[in-house]
């Protein structure tokens, strides 16, 4: 048996035998109450930091030429993510009632604004997209698919949650929400953004799978969406010349196929490191959507290999996050909530991922929480305070929260904290 000479020597004993591994530090801080919370909060707060400084890098010789301002684009950017910031701090208070009622409230909103994109009140650009509303000025213009996604998510939660004893018979399961839900994406076709449509269609699937819909049935849809895509591909020179590109990188090279090429050719350029902050080459003008859906391509190459590498990253932890709070809640919508923005999130930023990577046709959707856009990031920052919301209903943190409230002060929610 060994025998401590001094003070000194038990001390470092102890300390030793105090020490735990860091994998089991990890577990404990897993396992705090609020620990779903943070893993939402913080991965979105640094996508919209580096989402910031990437949107004023890739616009600002944008900015410059079309409007003599190259900050024109990052001060829009700092205003819609101000009311959209504001938007998730209160949604994170809101009860599930109140975002129940909200659904109801975001399904009759959408389907009156992406009506409106038929009347005078609608805008589109050049290349045949017609889903903007805009009132008055340019400032006030308004994308409805956006609010679209969101709302079939919350009302969907709403309605599945409520018929979730029935939900084992197919017109229970299926209506209203399929043809609702129908309705909306059908008026983003009509609008010629393919893309979109087809994001909204797969957050459709994805939720009737999530609530148990079965293989055969989920095939049957799948089946049918596949159909109608080839049907809308094939009846669409534009889009078929996006299939030619993207089968030959050596057809259109100036012009369908520019975008692509450009955006591997700015990931290639950056290597390791990257070329630094600000020192874009393909900013100036040869990535036209540099600070939208291209977005990602600026990052590998101002931030190289490390810096794509840590915006992927972010988003496999705010997905971790979002799947994790919907398999702890207790309450059948926040569970439907969780899941549903979660796979919209991911499986947009996998759209556009895999779009800059060249490995799918052009589709034209954002990077959620870093592309430039006042309609996406506010619809964004929506959807992360209603996850933030159920991530406070999570039973752990609501018990938590009901000790801090009995006992009350913060000195007594951090001891109560670390018992948990």
């Amino acid at each position: 048996m060994a025998i401590l000479s001094s003070p000194l020597d038990r001390r470092q004993a102890t300390k030793g035998a105090t020490r735990r591994p860091r994998a089991t530090l990890i577990a404990d801080a897993l396992a705090h109450p609020r620990a779903s919370f943070y893993l939402v909060l913080v991965p979105t707060v640094l996508l919209l930091a580096l989402g910031m400084m990437m949107v004023l890098s890739a616009s600002s010789v944008l900015g410059s030429v079309r409007f003599d301002d190259a900050y024109y684009f990052v001060k829009r950017q700092v205003f819609f993510l101000a009311v959209g910031g504001v938007a998730a701090l209160l949604l994170s208070r809101f009860s599930p009632k109140s975002l129940k009622i909200l659904g109801w409230v975001l399904v009759l909103a959408a389907l009156g604004l992406q009506i409106l994109t038929f009347t005078p009140l609608g805008w589109g650009e050049a290349k045949g997209n017609r889903n903007w509303v805009q009132f008055g000025t340019s400032f006030f213009r308004v994308q409805p698919s956006e609010l679209a996604k969101l709302a079939i998510i919350v009302w969907g939660a709403d309605l599945l949650a409520r018929k979730q004893k029935l939900l084992d018979q197919p017109k229970h399961l299926l209506v209203p929400f399929v043809p609702v839900s129908a309705l909306l994406i059908g008026l983003v076709v009509l609008q010629h953004d393919l893309g979109t449509g087809m994001i909204m269609g797969a957050i459709v699937v994805t939720m009737l799978w999530y609530v148990g819909a079965s293989w055969k049935l989920l095939a049957g849809i799948g089946l049918s969406v596949v159909v109608a895509v080839i049907g809308l591909v094939v009846s669409s020179g534009n889009r078929m010349d996006r299939i030619a590109g993207f089968f030959n990188s050596d057809h259109d090279t100036m012009g369908v196929n520019m975008q692509p090429l450009r955006g591997i050719f700015a990931l290639a350029s950056g290597g390791w490191w990257g070329l630094g902050l600000g020192a874009s080459r393909q900013k100036w003008g040869s990535l036209a959507e540099a600070h939208t859906d291209y977005v990602l391509a600026i990052v590998g190459e101002e931030l190289g290999l490390v810096g794509t590498v840590v915006v992927l990253s972010l988003f496999l932890v705010l997905g971790y996050a979002g799947f994790r709070i919907a398999l702890r809640s207790d309450f059948a919508f926040c569970r439907y909530l969780s899941a549903g923005i979660t796979s919209w999130l991911m499986i947009q930023a996998l759209v556009n991922i895999m779009v800059v990577l060249r490995l799918i046709p052009v589709l034209g959707v954002t990077l959620p929480l870093l592309s430039y856009g006042g309609s996406g990031l506010m619809a964004n920052l929506a959807a992360i305070g209603m996850l933030l919301a159920c991530a406070k209903l999570e039973p752990d943190a609501r018990r938590l929260a009901q000790r801090s409230k009995r006992k009350g002060g913060k000195a007594v929610t951090v001891v109560e904290s670390r018992r948990a």
